[in-house]
């Protein structure tokens, strides 16, 4: 590996440091890197956005609107009882193939759920309360459904 012919790759590094290796001051300042003339505008950082890509931003809803949204208490427990249900297998894995039961981690994520309940008793509005008492009701009922089947199979 050593023997092999080198070619320039178009990359330049810069030793930025304000100190050298024995730990005094430079004395030269490192040379300004300037933009490389063969990038496109788009890519290079310091170029500004083009109007097209403001208009894109404006019109596409994407990242930056869920950014812009409030991460409430219903998103919570949404992102909570969907992993449960994943752990649970009742949710296909990104490539559409079966999960099987993760019963103990499910068991955790419902008990965290109770802990939720338990810890906002009382300041939750009606609908925030409601969503996740049903939430929980329907976990509970499919975790014991699903230790039910698992025990039949185990006989």
């Amino acid at each position: 590996m050593a023997d092999e012919k080198q070619e320039p790759s178009g990359f330049k590094v810069v030793d930025r440091r304000a100190f050298t290796v024995e730990g005094s001051p430079r004395e030269e300042n490192p040379p300004e890197v300037k933009p490389d003339a063969r990038r496109p505008d788009a890519m290079r950082a310091d170029a500004p956005p083009s109007e097209r890509e403001l208009q894109q931003d404006a019109s596409e809803p994407g990242d930056a609107d869920l950014l812009n949204e409030p991460s409430g208490f219903e998103t919570l427990v949404s992102y909570l009882s969907t992993t449960t249900m994943f752990q649970l297998g009742l949710i296909p894995g990104p490539g559409g193939e079966r999960i099987p039961p993760d019963m103990p981690n499910a068991q955790r994520s419902i008990d965290l759920l109770e802990v939720l309940q338990d810890k906002t008793r009382g300041n939750l509005t009606t609908k925030e309360s409601r969503l996740l008492e049903e939430v929980l009701y329907e976990l509970r009922m499919t975790f014991v459904e699903l230790q039910k089947r698992q025990a039949r199979k185990g006989r």
